[in-house]
Formats: structure tokens, sequence, C-alpha cells
């Protein structure tokens, strides 16, 4: 029985992007960002080739999460143990991410998407665009509905804002639309996503605009 095209196989390179697109996912510990990967490794990885960089200090932990949870294939899954504060090696000292970069793109060939996972920070966060192209940060409503008013480059530069786990807002007494006016405040036109990823393991919304930051770096027919 056919099984229908490999998924990870190499695609023609006529109309590609020149390079795999780079989306940095940080965000302080614990607010979600191994799930979000997890999820978006669930609904993107059937259609594009993808591949991850996980960041921990000590420890290989959040790709033996992706691993455990068979998201992807471990060929296509590398864990940087950073040794140092973790926006060390997203923003001013990057050559080990970018060396898992590198290795990721020589050993598997063209790829489309690869997800650099920082190491739980705070809310200065931020990746260098060496490293990346653009950048998702992530909180979370258990840290209470005054995240997005503290600002702090995570939450007023990044690309996108995920306030993640809307189901727990009734348990911790988080107002969801207080966190909408502050982010609307902090961030202008940037776009904010409330999500739940208990609610939706694919994160869709997420995954919709990765999809439309694809779309939009493909040549223009003439």
């Amino acid at each position: 029985m056919d099984a229908g095209p490999d998924p990870h196989a190499p695609a023609p390179a006529s109309g590609a992007a020149p390079r795999a697109l780079r989306i940095g996912i940080g965000g302080p510990v614990g607010s979600g960002k191994t799930a979000l990967v997890a999820a978006l490794c669930r609904s993107l990885g059937g259609e594009l080739r993808l591949a991850v960089v996980t960041n921990d200090i000590y420890t290989t932990e959040d790709a033996d999460f992706l691993l455990r949870n068979g998201v992807l294939p471990a060929e296509r899954v590398r864990a940087v143990e950073t040794g140092c504060c973790p926006h060390t090696a997203i923003r001013d000292d990057i050559s080990a991410n970018l060396d898992a970069v590198e290795d990721l793109e020589a050993s598997l060939g063209p790829l489309d998407l690869i997800l650099v996972e920082s190491g739980g920070d705070n809310l200065t966060a931020t990746f260098s665009k060496g490293l990346i192209d653009k950048q998702i940060f992530v909180v979370d409503v258990a840290g209470g509905d005054k995240v997005p008013r503290k600002g702090g480059p995570g939450v007023t530069t990044a690309d996108l804002l995920v306030i993640n786990k809307t189901d727990l807002a009734p348990l911790v007494g988080a107002d969801l639309s207080v966190m909408d006016r502050d982010a609307r405040a902090r961030r202008g036109d940037l776009p904010t996503i409330f999500q739940s990823i208990a609610e939706d393991r694919g994160a869709s919304q997420v995954a919709d605009w990765i999809r439309g930051e694809l779309t939009a770096r493909l040549p223009v027919a003439s």
C-alpha cells in the first residue's frame, strides 16, 4: 500500500524560501513554551519540513519531553545545554544555537521551519536577529492578569505574544479582558493570541500565524 509522500522529504527548490524560517519561542519558566512547541509539531509536522532546537541550562529536559511525546523523529530535535543564563545563549553568545541549527540543516537537507525554544527566562528575554527571523513570547495566566501590563521587551516587541493556559483563568482569578486591554496598550498593532493547549492540542491559531509568515516569505510571481 502506498503510504503517500514523505512530508519530511526535500521539496523542489523552485519557489522555495532561501532557507528555513527560524522562529524563536521565549518566555518565563512554566509558561508553556515546550507544550506550545509540541503542539506546533503536531499541527505542522505533517505538512512542513520541520526541526526543533531546545535550550536548557544543565539538562536536555525539554528535548526529552518532545521525544517522549513522539511529536517529531529524534533526528529532527537538537538539545542545547547553555550552562548559563538562557538569554545569553539566545541573544549575547548564540554560537551553540547556531551550531545546532546548522547541524540540523546539514544532516536533514532543506527545511521549511526551525523552532528555537529558549530556556525559561524573564520578561526582558529577546532573541538575536542573527539567530531567528521572528519571535514568539509566551506568558501564562497563572502569573496573574498584571503580566502584560508589566511590559518588558519580550512582551512589547515580540512578533507574536501568546497568552497561554486561558483555561486556568477562573481558578487563579485572572481577568482575560484586562490582559487583552493591557497587551493592546503595550503592543500597539503587534498581534496577541489567547490560547489553551488543554483545549486546542494543535495550538491552531499560532500554527495559522506561522503559516502566514511562511507564505509572506514566498517569492511573488511575476
